[in-house]
């Protein structure tokens, strides 16, 4: 009997967009589509058990071993991954990251320490060091387009798709930090112990994206 794998799926769309995924593979995604207050779900025609998760819990059960696979954003990954392997861009999910200032300003003529918003201060941190500029990096929670409105800070660092709320906000970006897309990450102790099962479930991934190129 095969191994149950168990798979670690970002709430939200990143779940929605993952269960039209797996359905396209032929797996039978009933229980997931109506979860009702469950937050663990066994799929009824193969071997593999689905846990519903805030994106930094999937990275944080996938890196201790509880689940051997996990669907998170690349943005979360950049921000606080470590220890695991990260083996498919599974192409949904689609955005930025932007470097964005208030219209008019101009960020790089000046030699100034510039003042950073974001709720990504590791991502932030990274770009800026290898540009090696010294940077202030001031963590916000809510919604850090206001930090230069109230001149809390010279620019942020955020999460672009559209940029509508940036325009609306006197905003414009000028440079893009990092692409961000979902992934398929796997404990790399799980793809020791049960390599045969997660080849399998790898391999319909990969089959199931190339028909979507």
């Amino acid at each position: 009997m095969s191994q149950r794998l168990r798979i670690a799926l970002t709430k939200g769309r990143l779940q929605e967009k993952s269960v039209e995924l797996f359905e396209a593979m032929g797996l039978d995604c009933s229980p997931i589509q109506s979860p009702g207050r469950r937050l663990v779900h066994a799929i009824p025609n193969y071997p593999l058990d689905a846990v519903l998760a805030k994106a930094p819990d999937v990275i944080t059960y996938v890196e201790h071993g509880v689940c051997d696979l996990g669907i998170v954003g690349k943005d979360t990954i950049l921000e606080q991954g470590r220890s695991f392997y990260e083996v498919l861009d599974l192409g949904f999910g689609k955005c930025r990251f932007a470097l964005a200032v208030k219209q008019g300003s101009d960020f790089y003529g000046t030699y100034k320490t510039r003042r950073i918003a974001t709720k990504y201060p590791n991502v932030a941190r990274t770009f800026f060091e290898k540009k090696g500029m010294d940077v202030d990096i001031i963590k916000i929670e809510g919604s850090v387009e206001l930090a230069p409105i109230l001149e809390l800070a010279d620019a942020i660092v955020d999460i672009v798709e559209t940029g509508a709320t940036l325009r609306e906000n006197g905003l414009v970006p000028i440079e893009d930090v990092a692409q961000v897309s979902a992934r398929l990450i796997v404990n790399p102790a799980s793809m020791k112990l049960h390599k045969t099962e997660l080849t399998d479930f790898i391999n319909r991934c990969e089959r199931e994206l190339e028909c979507r190129v």
